[in-house]
């Protein structure tokens, strides 16, 4: 069955559990940087006979005061117990300060490289294991920071996987800049040539999951990816290093509520299509409608789609399985999803 485009079937409801938690993998790449002069490597607390220097004034705060661990140095000054949270002059608390995107701490050469490649933020310093032995990838990241004039830091591995906040850092951390948010407006703005293709994320906490996501949207060049601000993971070390650098090449939007966000974009002209395995259409049989302004909506592990977000849906549409399982983890429904769309552009 194939879906005319033209106008706006009205907005599909029905039960339906959407696709499941779990790791997947899309399409992405990497493009070598420039080699350049620059300053050279600052050695920390490393082995093979490399002495440990000190640390420029304003530069990162050693891991121990970042990480908890113990060292030589006071923490305060005075004794007893001090204040665990900011507090206002009148007495009351502070503000929660507002949530980011995130994205300060890069992990894995894949993802550190394209940090730099991209150039879109500042990098403060950089890590590499003492042990790392030599590659490519790592001939890259140290060539293209020299340009950049980025200080670099010898550590041994130990102190580097201490301070890491993924499973396997590969041996390289960056710290930079938070990435940069792209306006909601600017998401769904119209452009001669070119019309939205967006993804909608409604709860997806497992970063896996979010970075494959990302990496597939990059792959199949969708123009933006909309967040909720809250009860959704945002960019941490492992969604960076599980998006192989795409983190820094997709435009990304936090909103405070998806539904909404999602009536806005209808009221823009744009499609807003579930993905759901209760969907009663068929993922392939979008036919034209896909080559119009579109936003693929994707579910929570588990949950699927809240009800909200599916009443703020034109048409909610399946992945046809043919084996006995119902559904796709999250990040392999968007791959297929994301792709499809491409396919009509």
């Amino acid at each position: 069955m194939t879906m005319a485009s033209g106008r706006r079937p009205g907005t599909s409801g029905g039960a339906g559990r959407g696709a499941a938690g779990g790791r997947g993998a899309g399409a992405g790449g990497s493009a070598k940087g420039g080699r350049g002069a620059g300053t050279g490597r600052s050695s920390g607390s490393g082995s093979s006979g490399r002495s440990s220097s000190a640390r420029s004034s304003g530069g990162r705060p050693d891991s121990r005061e970042r990480f908890g661990g113990s060292g030589g140095g006071k923490r305060g000054v005075g004794g007893g117990a001090g204040r665990t949270g900011a507090v206002r002059r009148d007495g009351a608390p502070a503000p929660k300060p507002e949530k980011d995107l995130g994205g300060e701490q890069v992990e894995g050469r894949q993802a550190v490289r394209e940090l730099l490649i991209a150039g879109r933020r500042r990098v403060r310093e950089l890590w590499i294991a003492t042990e790392l032995e030599e590659s490519e990838v790592v001939g890259d990241i140290i060539d293209i920071a020299h340009s950049q004039r980025v200080q670099i830091t010898d550590v041994n591995r130990k102190r580097l996987d201490m301070a890491a906040r993924s499973e396997a850092p590969q041996g390289v951390i960056a710290w930079a800049a938070p990435l940069p948010e792209t306006p909601f407006e600017e998401l769904i703005k119209r452009r001669p040539g070119k019309v939205p293709f967006i993804v909608a994320v409604d709860g997806v906490t497992d970063p896996g999951n979010l970075g494959a996501i990302l990496r597939s949207a990059d792959g199949a060049g969708v123009s933006g990816v909309v967040l909720p601000k809250h009860r959704a993971v945002h960019v941490t070390p492992t969604v960076a290093k599980a998006a192989a650098g795409a983190v820094e090449h997709v435009p990304m939007s936090l909103v405070a509520g998806l539904p909404n966000a999602l009536q806005r974009m209808r009221d823009a002209g744009i499609w807003v299509v579930g993905l759901d395995d209760g969907g009663d259409r068929n993922l392939f049989e979008l036919g034209d409608l896909a080559a119009e302004g579109i936003c693929l909506v994707l579910g929570a592990e588990g949950a699927g789609l809240s009800r909200l977000v599916r009443e703020r849906c034109d048409v909610i549409v399946h992945i046809p399985m043919r084996g006995r399982l119902s559904s796709l983890n999250v990040s392999a429904a968007a791959a297929l999803a994301v792709f499809e769309v491409a396919r009509h552009r």
